[in-house]
């Protein structure tokens, strides 16, 4: 079985709509794969609508979280969309994100960048609107050459002159939430230092401790040392380990598939989440046997 646990696609800041997002997953040899938009289920009855055979969806978010002033993503698995908590705090999360996009075209504005939030909107298309969407408006505009060029102190990214901070949640408040909604949950990217900060090892240890199931080990912002180091800390803690590709379309070179999650740890992070709004079983302490 070939399993991805970490794919976006246009209902947050993925280029593609969640139909052709299965499409490509099972072109790309996939059985499994996880739809996990950022702070929204909203792709999913798309998604099940044009599953190709012999794929199988992973119901899935990537949430949003702060700690520190710095970025913490969780993936939330199988959690019931009729959590109300869950819910709200989403509704939180994305109005947040609206807010600072429309603050962050507004600085751009003010720098000499001809862009609107008209486009924006029409880039993101109905999706919950990100700094990537920004990103591609900058392209269209000729400030600069690529996406990714957004990301840096001149544009957008962390400290940068158009750079505007945002709601997200405490991540053992959003812990309790996933739980709560009968999901299970897996630290995004933890060691990506390509975002900015590398989740220090006490927090995970004090995150495993509060109800954390895995850890994203294998993604394409993960060198081979980084790999093995986290894999030795997830056994350390008794946590799952994952693998996702992270894919956003074309904005990351349509890559899904490229990185996979073992079989077994795929069953043992399922076995973890709960009937639909029911907590499932807590996983075992750290250094468990």
């Amino acid at each position: 079985m070939r399993i991805d646990l970490h794919t976006h696609s246009s209902a947050s800041d993925g280029t593609d709509p969640p139909a052709t997002v299965m499409r490509r997953a099972r072109a790309a040899g996939l059985d499994v794969v996880a739809l996990t938009d950022h702070d929204t289920l909203a792709g999913h009855e798309e998604a099940r609508g044009a599953l190709p055979a012999g794929l199988s969806l992973v119901t899935g978010m990537e949430l949003s979280c702060r700690t520190g002033g710095h970025s913490v993503h969780l993936l939330a698995y199988r959690v019931d969309p009729a959590n109300a908590d869950l819910a709200a705090q989403c509704r939180v999360i994305t109005t947040g994100r609206l807010r600072r996009a429309r603050a962050m075209v507004d600085r751009l504005r003010e720098l000499g960048v001809d862009i609107t939030w008209a486009q924006v909107e029409a880039i993101a298309g109905g999706g919950v609107v990100g700094r990537p969407h920004i990103a591609r408006a900058l392209v269209a505009a000729g400030a600069i050459s690529s996406p990714a060029q957004a990301f840096g102190p001149d544009w957008i990214g962390a400290g940068g002159r158009a750079y505007v901070s945002r709601y997200a949640l405490d991540p053992g408040a959003a812990l309790r939430l996933v739980r709560g909604a009968g999901g299970v949950a897996v630290l995004a990217h933890p060691g990506a230092v390509t975002r900015g900060w590398k989740i220090p090892d006490d927090l995970i240890a004090r995150l495993a401790s509060a109800g954390l199931a895995g850890l994203e080990v294998a993604h394409p912002d993960h060198d081979q040392a980084e790999r093995l180091r986290l894999a030795t800390l997830a056994a350390d803690l008794d946590l799952a380990t994952t693998g996702g590709s992270d894919d956003h379309g074309d904005l990351t070179g349509y890559r899904i598939g490229c990185e996979t999650t073992e079989p077994g740890m795929y069953e043992r992070l399922m076995s973890l989440a709960g009937p639909p709004g029911q907590p499932g079983p807590l996983p075992g302490p750290p250094g468990r046997p």
